[in-house]
């Protein structure tokens, strides 16, 4: 998410004040928003960029554009944990754990909070002051204490909480002589670049570990100055617990620190401090954030000793997308952000290689009559016969956890790099399945090790590329047809309304579309039936029963179009190739219409598979 605020654009100034603490405690008293907590303003972060409804699913505009495909993920950061812990109910005291396979995109949700805390502490709206010349860039309210805290609690309607760090502490005494009122305040800029609201722990080695990373250290070299090493001018708040203060705190990798850091962290989430040395318990006031595999976080949990530390977990499983469409978006989007050779991608490229994706991710269903494709399809938003939004919510109740394993979007880039480097002025789906398929026997997957399994899946997802190709051939061939699809549905309707009716009709024709439809013997009567009636209705209200109103019915005659023709139009003595008349018109109808160019195009008529395959077969699902 970017904002974009007047003092952030072109020609403007970077934000910045400057006053002492009674004229901070004025701008306190105007917009107390100002003293809210580190968890209060990345919600109201969230939240100010907007939220939208789509399917029941709510839709954080924050992260739109980054993450596809963990909708309930997000929702469960925002509305589950933020929410509660931005109004400091207890879940602000649980270190916030982000479980999911690799390349799931944990670490893109932080970095998406990290830049945009940059960005939105640069807008007026989230402003954040801090105590000038402190390390930890302290909430200046913290000079507040006792019963002057409580009544400007009150006064300001505020919530104050921790108390001066060190330094401040002694720079109040012997600097201001305890006159509060003359504290220098500032405005910060969050930056991680800058180390100023943004600190990120990468463990490495467990025997090279230092908790100095984490909480500083002391600088030798003044002790003789300062005379002893409990003064605070003689230490360094140069940790990251201390960069992070006021903002994120981002732990990478948690499972893999030594156990000194992670009780560390227990005590910072718990009660707001942390311990260093010869000093006091410092506050600290950020959001914690850790993300790891969910084997290193099973493992964790195998062992009794980490009990304690688990209980004060809040873990929200990020798994893989599970929508092809989703799926397409991420792989568009880590293309347009490489620097790729230029080639055409066919349509439906893409689409074949997030569907062997998503099966490989999802749980073999239970259902009667369901399979992985249907439940792909289904997952999709695709209709599949006999089955409501009702369902396919039960269906993913049922296989919760799903996503958890399968193979990564990283895996299918690499792929897809691959491929695009070839120099091929074109890429189709053939090529991508190839790519995958010979990536596969290098491939050594943390969530699968079955091969052939791996191998099925890539024929499913070919006949899903052939099913859509056979759709596009079938629609290029009706608008390149002198024969009219819709003259086909007037005579059906017409001979449906005479069967009715008890006329004379032509049961070759209606035989032969409904047949195509999957509809024999005693069935073919309710159906007319309810078809005339649906005619009627509309006729009663004044619309038009056409060509489109019966989406079974208009897919049947279109098909049964195409294997009427294929004989006399396209394959005279079954040469196997379409007349080089029709292909052009094919083909111009394929580039101007539905994105193909000219090689695409000419694979896709030329394909025989298309024309005596699957092309004319199988039953289109009735409405009725």
């Amino acid at each position: 998410m970017v904002f974009e605020p007047d003092d952030f654009k072109e020609g403007k100034k970077t934000p910045n004040w400057e006053g002492n603490f009674s004229q901070y405690l004025s701008l306190t008293a105007a917009k107390p928003s100002l003293a809210g907590s580190a968890h209060g303003r990345i919600y109201d972060m969230i939240m100010k960029a907007g939220v939208s409804k789509e399917g029941g699913q709510k839709k954080y505009r924050f992260f739109a554009g980054d993450i596809y495909g963990l909708e309930k993920t997000i929702e469960m950061l925002v509305e589950d944990y933020l929410r509660p812990a931005s109004m400091h109910l207890d879940i602000k005291k649980r270190i916030l754990l982000l479980v999911g396979p690799v390349g799931s995109g944990k670490s893109t949700i932080v970095n998406l909070i990290k830049r945009g805390l940059e960005d939105y502490t640069r807008t007026e709206e989230g402003a954040v002051y801090g105590i000038k010349g402190c390390p930890m860039h302290e909430e200046p309210l913290h000079l507040l204490t006792g019963r002057l805290r409580k009544e400007m609690e009150k006064k300001l309607g505020v919530r104050i909480e921790g108390h001066l760090c060190p330094y401040c502490s002694l720079m109040l005494r012997v600097k201001y002589g305890g006159k509060i009122e003359d504290v220098p305040v500032e405005r910060i800029l969050i930056s991680e670049q800058d180390r100023v609201g943004i600190g990120t722990f990468v463990p490495s080695d467990p025997k090279s570990q230092d908790m100095a990373e984490l909480t500083g250290s002391l600088d030798f070299s003044t002790i003789g100055r300062y005379g002893s090493e409990s003064d605070p001018r003689a230490f360094r708040f140069d940790g990251e617990l201390s960069a992070a203060n006021r903002g994120l705190m981002e732990f990478q990798e948690l499972f893999k620190c030594d156990e000194r850091f992670l009780y560390t962290l227990l005590g910072l989430s718990q009660e707001g401090y942390f311990k260093v040395g010869r000093f006091a318990l410092i506050s600290a006031d950020e959001m914690v954030i850790c993300h790891t595999n969910e084997d290193e976080y099973r493992d964790f949990l195998s062992d009794d000793k980490n009990k304690a530390l688990a209980s004060r977990l809040y873990v929200i499983p990020v798994p893989y997308n599970l929508k092809i469409s989703d799926e397409v978006k991420i792989y568009q989007k880590l293309i347009e952000s490489a620097q790729l050779p230029e080639a055409h991608i066919a349509p439906h490229a893409l689409e074949a290689a997030a569907a062997f994706s998503v099966l490989t991710r999802l749980k073999e269903p239970r259902g009667k009559g369901l399979n992985l494709v249907k439940k792909m399809r289904l997952y999709d938003g695709r209709q599949v016969g006999g089955f409501t939004a009702g369902d396919v919510e039960e269906l993913r109740k049922n296989s919760c956890p799903e996503g958890m394993k399968g193979i990564d979007p990283r895996f299918v880039f690499n792929q897809i790099c691959s491929v695009l480097a070839s120099g091929a002025e074109c890429i189709n789906a053939l090529d991508l399945l190839k790519s995958l398929d010979d990536g596969l026997k290098f491939h050594l997957s943390p969530t699968i090790d079955n091969g052939q399994e791996l191998a099925n899946f890539i024929i499913l997802a070919k006949e899903e590329y052939y099913s859509a190709l056979q759709d596009d051939i079938r629609e290029a061939f009706l608008n390149s047809n002198e024969c009219s699809a819709e003259d086909v549905f007037n005579k059906y309707m017409n001979n449906v309304m005479a069967y009715c009716q008890g006329n004379i009709c032509d049961e070759v024709l209606m035989g032969s579309i409904e047949e195509a439809m999957g509809i024999t013997g005693a069935v073919k009567k309710s159906f007319r039936e309810e078809l005339n009636i649906r005619f009627t209705l509309y006729a009663q209200k004044g619309k038009n029963f056409g060509f489109g109103s019966h989406r079974g019915l208009k897919e049947a005659i279109e098909r049964k179009l195409f294997l009427d023709a294929r004989e006399s139009l396209l394959f005279p003595a079954y040469n196997g190739k379409p007349r080089p008349h029709f292909i052009e018109r094919m083909k111009k109808y394929l580039i101007e219409k539905l994105g193909y160019c000219d090689i695409c195009a000419s694979d896709a008529v030329n394909d025989p598979y298309i024309y005596v395959g699957r092309a004319g077969g199988g039953s289109i699902e009735t409405e009725f």
